[in-house]
């Protein structure tokens, strides 16, 4: 119960906390510069919307799971990327404003990909379609979590630049601080899970995981796209909101289906774990000439 009042309300607030003080580093300018060069927003949304899920479909046929399994994780595949990536963006030294932008894009274009890609995959592994939509309720919490938080913060350091700028550091501690408890709570709240279907569902997760971070990364890096850019649509890519998942899979008006929400279970704790991996490569990797004036 502690644990369960821990992830539900403790979890969120303190991610609320940590977007206000991301949004501290961040100007107004930031935004508009992504709007002006849409270029990284058109490769994010390409690799979330398109390669992603045509890779894990790939994947799934390839592993031979079980139908519920395998819907598991095409919604998995559909789903947005995750709030914490923003905060994975800004340890690896990304690009903030293009991560919230990215975050905020695919979590209204969920509510299109999510329906097509749960009733396309319910008809493929099941035979028979489903009535499966993503609520907008679902959509502004998102918001309210993640990309107002930040919002706010951006127009407090429009106000006092200094204050905003001495909390730099104090706030990338605490954000290392909170993805380590996210991590452990991760562990502990899926731990039977973890136990009972890590042997035969985790390698497919894993390699999932993997192949999202490592095709988004190197797309992007392909199509000219820089690399503090890079390392937004690498994170949003890589790391899903598999809480949207595990909603979609057990709500008795939706799916109904506990198997279902096996997979983006496992996930949550894998992409915590391989995404704090991946910002300690990009932070030991040198900055190639044309990336480093992004």
């Amino acid at each position: 119960m502690q644990t369960s009042l821990a992830i539900n309300i403790g979890l969120p607030v303190a991610l609320v906390i940590i977007m206000l003080g991301l949004g501290l580093s961040l100007k107004f300018e930031d935004f508009t510069r992504v709007f002006v060069r849409p270029k990284p927003v058109l490769v994010g949304i390409f690799c979330q919307a398109l390669l992603l899920p045509l890779i894990c479909l790939g994947l799934v046929y390839l592993s031979d799971l079980p139908p519920a399994i395998a819907v598991g994780m095409m919604l998995l595949a559909a789903s947005p990327g995750g709030t914490s990536a923003t905060i994975y963006t800004h340890l690896a030294r990304g690009d903030v404003a293009l991560s919230l932008m990215l975050a905020a894009i695919s979590s209204l274009l969920a509510l299109l990909t999510i329906p097509l890609i749960a009733n396309g995959s319910l008809m493929l592994f099941y035979g028979e379609a489903d009535t499966v939509y993503l609520k907008v309720s679902q959509v502004l919490q998102i918001f309210a979590i993640a990309v107002v938080p930040a919002l706010i913060g951006v127009y407090i350091r429009s106000l006092y630049p200094a204050a905003a700028a001495r909390l730099d550091r104090p706030v990338k501690l605490l954000a290392t601080v909170f993805l380590a408890l996210v991590v452990v709570f991760a562990l502990v709240s899926q731990w039977i899970v973890v136990m009972q279907w890590a042997p035969i569902v985790g390698a497919t997760v894993l390699i999932f995981n993997l192949v999202s971070l490592v095709s988004a990364y190197y797309a992007s890096r392909f199509l000219g796209v820089e690399r503090r850019q890079t390392i937004a649509i690498t994170m949003s890519v890589g790391i899903h909101n598999a809480a949207l998942v595990i909603a979609l899979a057990l709500s008795e008006y939706m799916l109904d289906n506990p198997e279902m929400a096996i997979p983006p279970a496992l996930y949550g704790v894998v992409a915590y774990i391989t995404g704090g991996v991946a910002v300690w490569i990009l932070n030991r990797t040198p900055n190639p000439p044309h990336g480093a004036a992004s």
